[in-house]
């Protein structure tokens, strides 16, 4: 019989392994004319939700030159990875340091905004991490605007 104690060790060594990124979500992108709706759990947020608990306000005002500083904000962040760059559409990951947990953030340039969505792959609550970054994104784009 195996003992706790070794299925603890196996399971931890089969996180540690495998890593916390979860798989490449299949429902993310734009439906409908808008950015995927958040799931029904507290580590999601997005700009065209109506929930309070998942609702965040749109970037800023979509130009050309805004596209492009935020395509160099991204790509000047340690734990990013820009997944698809489209002329009105990016899908960037970020990876937590700590424990491998990827995140996949959204952007849609739409009706002169540039709408974001940022969802984790795994676990139930994220702590306010997705609506942190957006934040922290929000202030590299817009310095001036504090």
């Amino acid at each position: 019989m195996i003992s706790i104690l070794r299925i603890n060790f196996i399971l931890t060594a089969l996180i540690v392994l495998t890593g916390c990124a979860g798989s490449m979500p299949k429902n993310i992108g734009i439906t409908d004319n808008q950015l995927t709706p958040c799931p029904d759990k507290p580590n999601c947020v997005n700009s065209f939700s109506h929930n309070k608990e998942h609702r965040i306000t749109p970037l800023s005002d979509a130009d050309s030159d805004q596209w492009k500083k935020l395509i160099h904000v991204l790509n000047q962040q340690n734990n990013s990875k820009i997944i698809i760059s489209e002329p009105n559409y990016i899908h960037a990951t970020f990876t937590s340091k700590l424990m491998g947990f990827v995140d996949d953030v959204e952007f849609y340039q739409k009706d002169n905004r540039i709408h974001v969505r940022s969802a984790s792959r795994l676990g139930y609550s994220d702590l306010g991490a997705n609506r942190d970054r957006i934040e922290r994104l929000r202030n590299q784009l817009n310095p001036n605007m504090k």
